[in-house]
């Protein structure tokens, strides 16, 4: 799978059913390459689309399920957020 692939999924969270949005970004460890985590991109503070407080970032044990149209992810959303800045 391409990243480009995995941007246009959606991601949901099963805990609470809620779409936490789509893939901007892979967090990876530069020594092995693995792939640590995905990273979602936060609400915006401005009328929903203007700069961001905080991202997401789902480590790669937490993917429930990577699917034709969704990433399924098992996180606690306040824990997963990381302040941007």
């Amino acid at each position: 799978m391409r990243f480009c692939e995995l941007q246009q999924k959606e991601v949901i969270n099963v805990t609470d059913c809620k779409c936490l949005g789509c893939v901007s970004d892979l967090d990876f460890d530069e020594k092995d390459g693995c792939i640590c985590a995905l990273i979602v991109p936060g609400p915006g503070k401005w009328f929903g689309c203007i700069g961001r407080d905080f991202e997401i970032f789902i480590p790669w044990c937490n993917i429930v399920k990577i699917g034709p149209d969704i990433i399924l992810v098992d996180i606690d959303e306040k824990e997963a957020r990381h302040k941007i800045g």
